[in-house]
């Protein structure tokens, strides 16, 4: 068979023989390409597609393989220079050129050898070639590639291999990974270690008479304590006391829920910081302890005190509240104003200048410092807070305190439900404060005024008509006092007020009906009253006049009555002439020759005029004999003069012309009235005023008017007075007696106003914008007009009208206010000149004052804070005026240097008048505090009534130094020349600047550190002192920064930073300074100058020759040896520089731990294990060794701790009783160290690197 059928994708069948198969021509028509056959070794055989060798020679499958062996090697070669590249950190495009070419040689040259299989086409030799060229550049160039953790792998299992100092090419790992240097491993088994805690829960105790003992809760796990010592330090000596828990004590442990965990309660009577000081289980051996502290104070109390119990309306409380705890205090007290209870709170009540650990929002578990013992702080301290308030209303007003907290978390309750952890207490007499508040008295006169005095007969004694309230007292239980002056008739002024002469009594009443009694005529006015518990208030009307009018007296004038036909007596007509008090009645008898009777006639005035007229004609005879009036009663009359005879004669007339009501005048006011006249004229008018028993006549003439108006002189005095018609007397001559008479009254007093008082003054102190009504006294009659005015005000003055006697002007504004004028509804009046002002002031408003004024500079219309730099502590301390409690809201305002500017709320609230307030330092920039709020306990805030205080205060950037172009490699020579670069650093702050740069080269641990001083710039250039460079690779950096405000800076580890190189041409310098190497160590050079360089150098007496071409020499010490340097010469100079560099190498040390096996060994808790160490090497030995967990099944053992001893013999034991897996990690002697951790991560060094 010539061929067998293929797919087109399947594989060509292998070449065979020319011999063909009988069903070859029969298929012919289904085998699409059958393979040519393999050309036999005859000269016509070898056509032009036949192998370029022949099969004969070397048959196909050899050919196909000796061609991928060949391209097997280039790939190793081609991977062996990719790790040459890696090795020394660098790319090559001459390596790129050189696989390219042979890639293209290899690829486009083997379908010309014609072997089987392997003809490709051109088409596929150019992909091919192409993807070469590609793998080439990413390798020769290190570009990354998916594989190259592979390739890494194999280059590192078939090229790693280092030039040691013998000039031989070994494997470092071999070196590197000396299993044989630390051998051996011990492993511990032991018991579960127990633990002791000291009140785990952290609940607060505290002791005082009711609870002398409580108990601290101290609890073991999985441990049985046998002795047990605690440690108290005292808060008054801070003296350290041990405590030693007693058998019984420790015996007494009980278990809990958790039968691992004993529970001892142990007693505490004495206050004090308590702490665990050491305990030993029942196996001798010491128990871990849980550091914490427990605090035992005293239980907080508190007193409330007062000066007195009685008050009356509108006095303060006056009481204060004495907090007794370990601060800060907060106290929760309740007010009950008759059935109104509210509850109030005091808040963060502490001393001023407090410190205290227990301030913070977390606390640590152990409060007292290493090295401080100074625990003061949880002293106890007593505190008072002042409490005043306005009580505003009548009745029982209780203060009581309801709990109280300190800072340990103590809760004292004193009210009836108590949470759980509070101590609940009774609550006692001095946790209260009862008030009783008292309405104040009111007294006024009533059916008394000035213009209706009391009217008493001479010598007799009347009550004074006193009205007495006191508002929510019963009238039998109202014992009082009554304060009034007197006046005598005889000293009162024109005005009707009080003159020179008086008199002030006093007269104490048991009860509200009780009046005092007065006899002496005269003017009586309450100046005063007072009850049990408070001064009480005056109400109009309160003056009273007292008079004792004359006694009543009787004249008398008759004539006849004639007919005027006849001119006959037809009677007798009698005038009535009366002084005293009306109405009168008059009593006269009439006697005829029949008999006598008496008659009586009522007169309710000083004049009338009788007409006798009888029926009956005779001789009449009548004898006036007794006369009453208002005030006397049956006065006798007698005298020839009051006895008339009757012997039995149209005259002109005249009336009055009266108004429609009551006639009031004015004193010192004249009065008019107009008299009505008939008759012929010219009149002749008789007239007379009447007023206190006196007359006073008037004749007036020539009267051509039907209407004569009769106007008075001013009326001086005031009371009743009448107007009577006389006579009169026409043409005719004719004088006819008239009975015409109007009553008037002048008022005895002028209207008068004054200021009352307010809780017995003319001036009160009220919260500022409240409605404020000033009390008047006013006398008069109703409507009042008064002119008033704010003196300290420019404004015109006020009207208003008033319609009470004890009306109110409302005000609200400060000032002293003054009455002008005053006038009623008819009369001016006048003003007390005493009681004429009243003077309004307000409490003051809340003000907020910075209290160390004197390190802050005003600046306008604020203050200016010390500047300070980001990141310091700094505060303020503020004083408050006012009335506790204090509200302040105030602003944070942050304008960076840069940026938007951020304002930030913040409120607190103040008990005392002293508030400390801490700076926000975190970021640069100016802070401004704007206290814009402020409240207190009487007044809301009012932005229009408060000046904002605005402190600022600067706070300066740290400083910033930083190398202008960092990471930047900067070139110096060994020698100081004027062609040495300099470091550009740029500095941000406020010059001058004063800088330390630290300089570490890169084999020393330690930097040296260069001072710069008074840099005057923001930008400086550096240069290195040449002192402090060696040849090598140097890291620059900046390491403190300090500017013009004292501000500094320390550069975070890992800053930006330069190198600098020094060069020397040529000379060799080792990379390590040490002269003592060890075995599997690198020792390393760095030379100057230019590539390739030759160094020359001996090891064991034998001269060698080595070629580097760059500027590091190395090799690996594999043998210990003196290996010393002896010259070195570089490509420019061309000269050798002679040098001496001597290093010792020496074998590494070893150590062997069990005798170098693995054991174990099983200690029961308390117990102890030896582990022995071996050593090999040279003392003293250093070694690391750790405690791991022990491997359980499934789990990776763990490193518990790491040690590090130190051994100045070949052995060394070590005595252990922690459970454990026990490995030496690390191994060193005098002059090697070897560690199994530097080994691994050196292996995996270039590992991470790529």
């Amino acid at each position: 068979m010539n061929g067998t059928p293929r797919m087109r994708s399947s594989y060509p069948s292998t070449p065979g023989s020319a011999r063909q198969s009988p069903r070859t021509t029969q298929d012919s028509t289904k085998a699409r390409s059958p393979l040519p056959n393999l050309p036999d070794g005859s000269p016509a055989a070898a056509s032009s597609g036949s192998p370029v060798i022949p099969v004969t020679l070397i048959d196909a499958p050899s050919q196909r393989m000796y061609t991928f062996a060949v391209y097997s090697l280039l790939l190793a070669w081609r991977i062996y220079d990719w790790w040459q590249l890696v090795e020394h950190e660098t790319t090559s495009i001459g390596l790129f050129l050189k696989w390219a070419v042979i890639d293209i040689m290899f690829l486009f040259g083997v379908p010309f050898l014609r072997i089987p299989w392997l003809e490709w086409s051109e088409t596929t030799s150019t992909v091919a070639c192409l993807f070469h060229v590609i793998l080439d550049g990413m390798l020769m160039f290190r570009i990354p590639l998916p594989i190259e953790g592979w390739l890494l792998f194999f280059a590192k299992t078939v090229f790693d291999r280092e030039m040691s100092i013998s000039e031989h090419s070994v494997r470092p790992a071999s070196i590197l990974r000396n299993s044989s240097l630390i051998m051996g491993k011990q492993i511990i088994n032991i018991l579960p270690e127990g633990s002791v805690t000291m009140n785990p829960d952290r609940h607060p105790f505290c002791i005082n008479n009711i609870h002398p003992v409580v108990h601290i809760p101290l609890y073991f796990n999985q441990t049985k304590p046998k002795v047990v010592e605690l440690l108290r330090i005292d808060f008054d000596t801070n003296v350290n006391e041990t405590i030693v828990l007693t058998p019984k004590e420790v015996n007494s442990a009980r278990q809990t829920h958790d039968e691992n965990i004993l529970l001892i309660s142990y007693p505490v009577r004495k206050p004090g910081l308590y702490r665990l000081l050491k305990v030993v289980d029942k196996t001798k051996l010491e128990v871990q302890r849980r550091m914490s502290d427990t605090l035992i104070v005293a239980c907080p109390r508190a007193a409330v005190k007062s000066t007195a119990s009685e008050k009356c309306l509108g006095d303060l409380s006056d009481l204060t509240m004495e907090i007794e705890g370990t601060p800060p205090l907060k106290v929760v007290y309740s007010r009950t104003a008759n059935s109104d209870k509210s509850v109030h709170h005091f808040q963060s009540i502490q001393p001023e200048n407090f410190a205290s650990p227990l301030l913070g929002s977390t606390r640590a578990s152990t409060l007292v410092v290493a090295g401080s013992q100074d625990i003061s702080w949880a002293r106890t301290h007593r505190i008072t807070v002042p409490l005043n308030e306005s009580m505003a209303s009548g009745g029982r007003w209780l203060y009581s305190i309801d709990e109280i907290h300190d800072a340990v978390g103590n809760v004292a309750n004193f009210s009836t439900g108590a949470d759980d952890g509070e101590h609940n207490y009774p609550k006692g007499a001095h946790l209260e404060q009862s008030f009783t508040v008292h309405e104040r008295p009111v007294a006024r006169l009533t059916g008394c005024d000035s213009r209706n005095p009391m009217m008493v007969a001479n010598g007799k004694s009347v009550q004074l008509p006193v009205q007495y309230v006191s508002p929510g007292r019963t009238p039998d239980d109202t014992s009082h006092t009554l304060i009034w002056k007197f006046s005598p008739k005889d000293t009162l002024t024109e005005s009707g007020d009080h003159g020179d002469e008086v008199v002030f009594e006093e007269y104490s009443a048991k009860t509200a009906h009780n009046t005092p009694a007065i006899r002496e005529p005269g003017l009586y006015t309450l100046t005063g009253v007072k009850s049990k518990f408070c001064d009480g208030e005056i109400k109009e009307p309160a003056s009273c006049l007292l008079l004792n009018p004359a006694e009543p007296q009787l004249s008398i004038t008759a004539e006849n009555i004639n007919d005027k036909c006849a001119g006959n007596s037809i009677g007798l007509l009698v005038d009535l002439d009366l002084l005293g008090t009306p109405p009168f009645i008059v009593r006269y008898e009439i006697t005829t020759k029949s008999g006598s009777h008496m008659e009586s006639v009522r007169i309710p005035g000083s004049r009338h005029q009788l007409e006798l007229k009888p029926k009956d004609a005779g001789h009449f005879t009548y004898q006036f004999i007794s006369i009453d009036d208002a005030v006397y009663k049956g006065r006798q009359l007698g005298g020839k003069d009051l006895l008339l005879e009757q012997d039995v004669k149209p005259p002109a007339s005249a009336h009055l012309r009266r108004s429609s009501g009551t006639i009031d005048a004015c004193i010192e006011e004249p009065v008019e009235m107009n008299v009505e006249l008939s008759g012929e004229k010219p009149f002749t008018l008789e007239y007379e005023l009447v007023h206190d028993g006196k007359r006073k006549k008037t004749k007036v003439p020539d009267i051509e008017r039907d209407v004569f108006n009769i106007r008075t002189e001013s009326l001086t005095k005031g009371g009743e007075y009448s107007l009577a018609l006389t006579s009169i007397q026409d043409k005719t001559g004719c004088k006819i007696f008239l009975n015409s008479e109007v009553k008037f009254t002048v008022r005895r007093q002028r209207p008068k106003v004054s200021f009352g008082h307010i809780e017995g003054k003319h001036k009160t102190v009220e919260v500022e914008g409240r409605q404020i009504d000033l009390p008047l006294r006013l006398t008069g009659r109703s409507p009042w007009t008064i002119r008033y005015r704010n003196m300290n005000d420019s404004s015109k003055a006020v009207e208003k009208t008033v319609r009470s006697t004890n009306d109110i002007i409302r005000v609200n504004q400060r000032g002293t206010y003054e009455i002008l004028e005053v006038s009623d509804d008819q009369c001016p009046g006048t003003v007390d000149p005493k009681a004429s002002t009243f003077e309004v002031d307000w409490f003051p408003r809340p003000q907020i004052k910075l209290a160390d004024t004197a390190v802050l500079i005003p600046d306008g219309k604020r203050y200016l804070k010390r500047e300070v730099c980001e990141g310091d502590i700094d505060a303020v301390e503020v004083n408050l005026i006012g009335t506790s409690p204090y509200n302040v809201k105030y602003q944070v305002r942050h304008k960076p240097e840069h940026g938007s500017s951020s304002i930030q709320n913040k409120q607190f609230e103040a008990a005392l008048g002293v508030a400390t307030i801490s700076m926000d330092t975190s970021k640069a920039g100016t802070y401004e505090y704007e206290f814009s709020e402020l409240s207190d306990g009487l007044y809301d805030h009012e932005a229009k009534k408060f000046t904002p205080l605005v402190l600022s205060q600067k706070v300066n950037r740290k400083p910033s130094a930083h190398f202008t172009k960092p990471g930047q490699s900067y070139k110096y020579c060994k020698e100081e020349l004027a062609g040495d670069e300099v470091i550009p650093i740029k500095l941000e702050g406020v010059p001058p600047f004063s800088l330390e740069i630290d300089i570490k080269h890169q084999s020393s641990s330690r930097p040296e550190t260069v001072k710069v001083a008074n840099i005057e710039s923001n930008h400086y250039e550096f240069r290195i002192p040449h002192r402090v460079l060696s040849l090598g690779i140097h890291q620059v950096s900046v390491r403190k920064v300090r500017d013009s405000h004292g501000c500094q800076q320390k550069t975070e580890y890992g800053a930006p930073h330069v190198q600098v190189q020094v060069y020397d041409v040529p000379t060799i310098y080792p990379l390590d300074s040490r002269i003592d190497y060890c075995v599997g160590e690198r020792i390393s050079y760095t030379l100057s100058g230019t590539a390739p360089f030759e160094i020359y150098y001996s090891f064991k007496g034998d001269k060698k020759h080595a070629k580097s071409d760059t500027t590091t020499f190395r090799r690996l010490a594999t043998e210990p040896g003196n290996f010393t340097i002896t010259g070195v010469s570089d490509k420019a100079s061309e000269c050798k520089a002679t040098t001496h560099i001597s290093k010792l190498v020496h074998e590494m040390p070893s150590v062997k731990i069990s005798k170098g096996q693995q054991v174990e060994v099983d200690i029961h808790e308390g117990g102890q294990a030896e582990i022995l160490f071996e050593f090999w090497g040279s003392p003293p030995f250093e070694f690391t060794y750790t405690r791991s967990t022990n491997a359980r099944k499934g789990q990776k053992s763990q490193v518990l701790e790491t040690r590090h001893e130190v051994s100045y013999e070949h052995s060394k034991t070590i005595q252990s009783s922690q459970e454990g897996t026990y490995e030496v990690i690390a191994i060193k002697d005098k002059f090697c160290s070897f560690s199994t951790q530097r080994a691994e991560m050196e292996s995996k060094q270039r590992w991470i690197q790529l």
